[in-house]
């Protein structure tokens, strides 16, 4: 994403859910820590952007060490172009920009159907453990990427701007 695209990829966002709080969530996570500009994508079609995908850094508290991670949230695709694969489009695209950055894993929390068409696995499976309970254990998932050690484990941190927003897991 450009910088001039930032406005036009949050509406995309907004307008893709019926959560009110995402563009507080895009516009504080922009402003955080945990932001890189190039880790921000969008998927246009005839020249007019009609989904944006996020990833921002968290942390995995391994034993050995703290590791830098990265977070998929959110992935939103415009009302009008949803199931017309421009979001399934976007995640490969971007998944393919990331791989040969240094961050071993990718982790999200998400639909259980959709993701692991990318390579997404549950995150109990490779020993990690979800930043929060409200998570249900089938949407949190990871995606080990180029540089992941079989070694590496524990809990995910996510960034404090997903938790003054109570934007993790689910409520009840």
């Amino acid at each position: 994403m450009r910088s001039d695209e930032w406005a036009t990829a949050r509406a995309v966002s907004v307008d893709a859910f019926d959560d009110p709080h995402i563009g507080e969530l895009l516009d504080a996570l922009r402003e955080s820590w945990a932001w890189e500009p190039e880790l921000s994508f969008v998927a246009a079609v005839d020249d007019e952007i009609v989904g944006h995908v996020v990833f921002t850094h968290a942390i995995l508290d391994a034993p050995a060490r703290l590791v830098d991670v990265l977070v998929l949230s959110p992935l939103g695709v415009r009302r009008d172009r949803q199931l017309h694969g421009v979001g399934s489009a976007l995640v490969r695209g971007a998944l393919e920009q990331i791989a040969s950055r240094p961050e071993p894993l990718v982790f999200l929390e998400g639909s259980p159907r959709y993701y692991p068409r990318f390579g997404f696995r549950p995150g109990h499976e490779l020993g990690f453990t979800a930043p929060s309970v409200r998570i249900p254990a089938a949407a949190f998932q990871v995606l080990p990427l180029a540089s992941y050690e079989p070694s590496m484990r524990g809990a995910v941190v996510y960034p404090d701007v997903f938790w003054r927003l109570d934007a993790v897991g689910l409520r009840e």
